[in-house]
């Protein structure tokens, strides 16, 4: 004959009877979504991860990038454009950092084209936008605008010729047929 736990008998008089066992007390709304993102976290769902994804990509990415699917610590982001994808892959590291220090066990990621909706018609104007915000052409990892031209350019150029290689090779008279050299 079994016995019965502790918490699931009573007794009365001199006789042990069993009873349901005491329901825990009631926990708010917040706290149960708070114990199931943890949860998420643990198991590696995605849907925990789709939740933090624009504080974990950054306000750049995560509108044009999102995760996909969440397998074996391996996770695959899909980019809208292709520009968004080089721009996923250039950060790979940071955003595989990211993820860890938000508490996903991620071990490697996989970057690929996803487009969601509708795919933009080349040279449209949903097309220029994406290329206007492109973080190639903001001025981030030291692109700065032509004093010249306006045309975004690498800081080494400004620094050494105090403008972009284009309106320094229209400067120097360099022609393709005579053969110059850009290195001056």
């Amino acid at each position: 004959m079994a016995i019965a736990p502790r918490d699931q008998t009573r007794q009365i008089g001199n006789v042990q009877v069993l009873a349901a066992p005491l329901r825990p007390a009631a926990v708010g709304l917040g706290d149960c979504l708070a114990v199931l993102q943890g949860q998420w976290k643990r198991d590696g769902n995605l849907a925990a991860l789709w939740q933090a994804w624009p504080r974990i990509a950054g306000s750049q990415l995560a509108p044009h990038c999102q995760p996909l699917h969440l397998q074996a610590g391996v996770l695959s982001v899909g980019a809208s454009h292709p520009q968004w994808l080089q721009a996923l892959r250039y950060n790979r590291h940071q955003l595989l950092g990211a993820l860890r220090g938000a508490g996903f066990s991620v071990r490697d990621l996989r970057f690929q084209q996803h487009h969601p909706g509708l795919v933009p018609t080349p040279g449209a104007e949903a097309e220029a936008l994406v290329w206007a915000v492109h973080p190639s052409r903001v001025d981030v990892h030291g692109v700065s605008a032509c004093p010249r031209c306006g045309s975004p350019a690498p800081a080494g150029e400004l620094g050494r010729w105090g403008q972009c290689s284009f309106c320094h090779r229209q400067d120097s008279g360099f022609s393709s047929a005579r053969g110059g050299d850009l290195s001056s």
